[in-house]
């Protein structure tokens, strides 16, 4: 048990250069929040859900995360800063980081759909701040989200979602090699949206150009035949 917390504690000084010892890595919100959740999950599991939500007022009363008994959550989990909520059906894989304001939230409750109505979140994924992921989606391994991303639709292994709604943004070999990209945000000028919109203009245009060029020489070609022609008639 000491060892695995010593692991945890390590894989949160690994993603946050701000901590100087374990010791102080204990005092975060985010890792108070996770280890009372595991409390509140197993009276959950046990259908002590009075003593369940207790335990989550008492969580969310002391770090300003909300987390629901429900939730299921792997390892390494770590929330950086706070003001997050988690849904009840929500289910979090290994390794993955969230940062502050994020709301892993559900469907309409008013629309009687039951059952699973938050995220998937797998493993090694980063969620930035401000972002909100909704609905019975699943947000597939190495994904990032960047910050105030609104995510509504099924996110594919690798892909850096940002905008409102989210789209999936162009990233380099280079950054995309990276393990780990602190808010989940690539910062470069180069990934702003208007300057890949830009980008893609500038591609378009080329093959337009080039398609326009190839046009150019077909014509060409079949207007020098019938000149062939004649002359070897001749």
């Amino acid at each position: 048990m000491f060892s695995g917390l010593v692991a945890y504690l390590d894989s949160v000084k690994a993603r946050d250069p701000a901590p100087r010892s374990r010791w102080e890595i204990l005092l975060y919100p985010g890792v108070l929040a996770l280890g009372l959740h595991r409390i509140a999950h197993w009276l959950f599991s046990g259908e002590l859900y009075f003593l369940a939500r207790l335990v989550n007022h008492i969580s969310r009363f002391l770090t300003a995360i909300d987390i629901h008994p429900g939730a299921k959550i792997g390892r390494n989990f770590f929330i950086d800063h706070g003001f997050t909520v988690i849904g009840e059906t929500a289910v979090i894989g290994d390794n993955v980081t969230i940062y502050q304001c994020v709301t892993l939230g559900g469907t309409n409750p008013a629309n009687g759909v039951a059952g699973k109505r938050h995220p998937t979140i797998e493993d090694d994924v980063i969620i930035g701040s401000g972002a909100q992921v909704l609905g019975p989606i699943t947000v597939a391994p190495r994904s990032r989200i960047g910050a105030n991303a609104v995510v509504t639709r099924d996110v594919p292994e690798g892909a850096v979602m940002t905008g409102i709604p989210a789209r999936p943004t162009l990233v380099d070999a280079q950054e995309y090699q990276k393990g780990f990209v602190p808010y989940g945000t690539p910062c470069s000028e180069r990934f702003d949206p208007q300057t890949q919109q830009l980008e893609l203009l500038k591609c378009e245009v080329e093959t337009l150009r080039n398609r326009l060029a190839l046009l150019i020489e077909e014509r060409d070609a079949r207007s020098e035949e019938p000149a062939k022609n004649r002359q070897t008639i001749a």
